[in-house]
């Protein structure tokens, strides 16, 4: 399936049904008083939360929703029946945000979670309605009032707790497939990853999702590359893993680029817990590992880890185990 993460569509609430003018004609009953009903209610728009679903990929084929009109009332006093209720089923981490993109209408952050987006207009009233003691025939039926209707737009935001951030090429994708059983694509050239991966990684007695983030670059968070809509996806996580190819030059630069991308974004982002992870060290020499060390342990305050996923050694494991231990 597709991957999809973010849609705009347009909602119309069902209108009200008309209220109804009628008089009871009756055998023998000259003057038959009021007998006009109410309309119904229109159908509301809800969304709601499904595990079923991991993509707004439905979103982009249909995007007119229309939920049922209210009936019209009927003479004899009948009421019209209400319209049906539409609900909308979307991923859980949706967000539903107004046409501007800019305000956030509601945040569906759990299976079942369900929210009133769009209200349908009221039935009009029956002329039965308006009969007074000085008033038997009134000749007054309210029409119904329309249904709300507005452009929204959908925002996946995947929910997961760890999230795997990096240079294109960084190792993330491996990452992934070595400490969870996810299957992502894995090659030797930028950008192999082109939409966010999800895997559980389990240690000891603790389960946790892991998500990685296609590969940023200088700019991302004005949607350069790949794009700032990928750093919304770690926006939901508790700890990041910077995954940094230690073969390259210059790793300080390196790693500001992605933590002044993340801050430029979201503010929140680098405030976020970090592991740092320095990959694809059976590439250079111990002195190297030694001087990186020694250099990052100067400027940051982090964990840090020096790790070769083709190796698959014992490091891996305990960047698996610090990351739970932070996740307690």
């Amino acid at each position: 399936m597709k991957f999809l993460d973010r849609a705009k569509i347009f909602l119309k609430a069902g209108d009200g049904g008309d209220g109804c003018l009628s008089f009871r004609h009756e055998k023998y009953l000259e003057y038959g008083g009021p007998d006009g009903g109410d309309g119904g209610n229109g159908g509301d728009i809800y969304f709601e939360g499904s595990d079923r679903l991991n993509t707004l990929i439905d979103y982009r084929y249909q995007q007119h929703f229309k939920a049922k009109r209210g009936e019209n009332g009927r003479g004899a006093n009948c009421y019209g029946a209400a319209g049906e209720d539409l609900i909308l089923s979307v991923p859980v981490g949706t967000e539903i945000l107004d046409e501007s993109g800019e305000l956030v209408l509601a945040d569906i952050v759990q299976t079942g979670q369900k929210v009133l987006i769009a209200k349908g207009g009221r039935g009009g009233k029956g002329n039965t309605r308006f009969k007074t003691s000085t008033n038997q025939a009134p000749r007054r039926a309210d029409k119904g009032t329309p249904g709300e209707s507005l452009w929204v737009w959908l925002q996946l935001k995947l929910i997961a707790n760890v999230g795997l951030v990096g240079l294109p090429n960084a190792g993330k994708s491996t990452f992934l497939s070595v400490t969870t059983r996810a299957k992502p694509k894995i090659s030797d050239y930028p950008f192999t990853t082109l939409i966010p991966q999800l895997g559980v990684a389990k240690i000891h007695d603790k389960d946790f999702i892991i998500a990685d983030i296609p590969g940023l670059i200088e700019g991302a968070h004005k949607g350069k590359g790949l794009g700032d809509k990928f750093l919304a996806h770690i926006e939901r996580c508790q700890v990041l893993i910077h995954l940094i190819d230690i073969s390259q030059p210059d790793l300080v630069s390196t790693y500001e680029q992605i933590r002044n991308e993340m801050t430029l974004y979201c503010k929140e982002l680098s405030d976020k817990p970090e592991v740092i992870v320095f990959n694809k060290t059976d590439l250079v020499d111990d002195s190297v590992i030694e001087e990186t060390k020694r250099v990052f342990e100067s400027k940051y305050d982090k964990k840090m880890f020096f790790v070769s996923m083709i190796a698959k050694d014992k490091q891996i494991s305990r960047v698996v185990e610090s990351v739970a231990q932070i996740l307690r």
